[in-house]
């Protein structure tokens, strides 16, 4: 159904509209003729489908590590994590000669370990789970674009001279061997600890006590190797992978790791008394170097739900995404003369009709974008414009996505080349945004938060949207205003 309204009617929707290339002037225009202004709206319907999306680019910060089963689909989803460690720009252990434990004559670290920290997580925390820590052949690379389905294993980026690391490790997040007042304290961060103590032989056949002696060891021969992260990486420690092995129902969200090297050390104090201190030396996984994780994803029942023509899916890591066409013909035959002022859409969220405790999240926030650039968005590192890609968030008080106005989107497609299979197609993707605060200069001192960066959503949200070719359900409209001068 369509409906017409004059100037003085439609001003107050128009002052917010975002209006395409031909309506440069309306705000002025509108004020100074009012009475030449003719608005109209229109409403239309979207179709839309699931999309299997069997990999999306690994660009976060958060690793994910276990498997879990969603209750509401049954969908199985593994996470394995891969990191680099970071060291301090030209990093000075103590001098050789202070070391303490010496074994033959020669220094030794005391301990070393890997502590994977998370903040977070998904299931039961008692559920026992066990990982494996490979020791990474050559590091990740700078210019490589990373999916989360890349498998360091069969890609050749593990050690397999049979000599490298490869340490087995049971645990469960809840860490009983911590007792329970520690872990409730305030200044504790729950960890999976993975100890590196066994006897270690680097590339060039070199044995050591241990990891930790094998580090210690590389910087007194060669201290050039610790002026940054680039040369430890490449000349030290490229780096760990840590592999689901088995258990079920737990998911850690690794927000830091640190690789930890423990050892005695001595000093003379002021009255020419030998004093011994314990060392610690930490090297970190934090944003200064890559960190990936690798999804696996029930191909099964990921097929299955894809199929599901009654409604349409966001899952995440990976797994699927929504895909919309866009009726641009429809809405722009016969308002050749008009501009589209606004253009709305609202996508309904079906409620999960799974009662579990462990349903997963909600996506929170939504992006849409041209589905001819879906894995190009990523890897550029573009940040929504507002032209032709938007983002939404979700609102529990309508259980509902919206797109305010996506008039930039349909004014491209209309003057884009039609002969293309994918030029009226948008997906929905769930993501993750970054904002910093940016201070004004203004007298009031004012400040705002500044998008700074977008990425897939790779935590465990799944959700069903009305949609689909099947849908039972009232439709997906695009809502249309249009204007133009009498």
């Amino acid at each position: 159904m369509k409906f017409k309204f004059f100037a003085g009617l439609a001003l107050a929707t128009l002052a917010f509209a975002s209006c395409d290339d031909n309506t440069d002037g309306i705000g002025t225009s509108v004020v100074n003729n009012m009475d030449h202004l003719e608005v109209s709206t229109d409403t239309f319907t979207v179709a839309s489908r699931s999309i299997i999306v069997d990999s999306v680019l690994s660009r976060n910060t958060i690793g994910y590590l276990g498997k879990i089963r969603d209750p509401e689909t049954g969908a199985y989803i593994t996470g394995d994590y891969m990191t680099q460690f970071h060291t301090l720009e030209d990093y000075k252990f103590p001098s050789k000669d202070s070391i303490v434990n010496k074994i033959n004559g020669k220094f030794i670290a005391d301990s070393c370990e890997i502590r994977l920290f998370y903040t977070n997580f998904y299931g039961d925390s008692l559920n026992p789970m066990k990982l494996k820590a490979y020791e990474l052949d050559h590091p990740m690379l700078e210019n490589t674009n990373y999916y989360s389905n890349f498998d360091p294993i069969a890609r050749g980026y593990v050690r397999t001279d049979g000599k490298g690391i490869q340490e087995d490790k049971m645990y469960t997040l809840t860490d009983l061997n911590t007792d329970e007042s520690s872990r409730k304290s305030s200044d504790y961060t729950s960890n999976i600890v993975i100890p590196l103590n066994k006897e270690y032989t680097d590339k060039d056949g070199n044995r050591y006590h241990n990891f930790g002696t094998y580090i210690m060891q590389m910087y007194y021969d060669h201290p050039e190797y610790f002026k940054n992260s680039y040369q430890f990486i490449k000349n030290v420690v490229p780096g760990f992978y840590f592999k689901y092995q088995s258990g079920l129902g737990s998911m850690a969200y690794i927000s830091n790791s640190q690789l930890n090297i423990y050892f005695k050390y001595h000093t003379l104090n002021d009255s020419l008394r030998d004093t011994v201190y314990v060392g610690t030396t930490s090297f970190s996984g934090t944003e200064e170097v890559l960190q990936h994780t690798k999804v696996t994803n029930d191909g099964n029942t990921i097929k299955r739900l894809a199929a599901d023509n009654t409604c349409t899916y966001l899952k995440t890591p990976a797994g699927i995404f929504t895909e919309l066409t866009l009726p641009v013909n429809e809405i722009c035959n016969g308002h050749e003369n008009d501009s589209i002022n606004i253009a709305k859409v609202t996508l309904t969220r079906l409620n999960s009709e799974s009662q579990s405790i462990y349903n997963l999240d909600i996506p929170q926030t939504i992006m849409m974008i041209p589905r001819d650039s879906l894995y190009s968005f990523f890897e550029h590192a573009e940040l929504p414009n507002n032209k032709n890609s938007y983002l939404a968030a979700y609102s529990s008080t309508g259980n509902t996505y919206t797109f305010a106005n996506i008039s930039g989107m349909i004014s491209s497609m209309n003057k884009s080349d039609k002969t293309s299979p994918n030029w009226n197609k948008v997906v929905i993707i769930p993501v993750t945004t970054t904002y910093t605060t940016s201070s004004s200069s203004s007298y009031y001192g004012t400040s705002s938060k500044v998008l700074t960066k977008v990425v897939h959503d790779m935590s465990l949200t799944s959700t069903k949207l009305v949609g689909g070719s099947e849908n039972p359900n009232d439709p997906i409209q695009i809502c249309i205003i249009y204007s133009k001068y009498k």
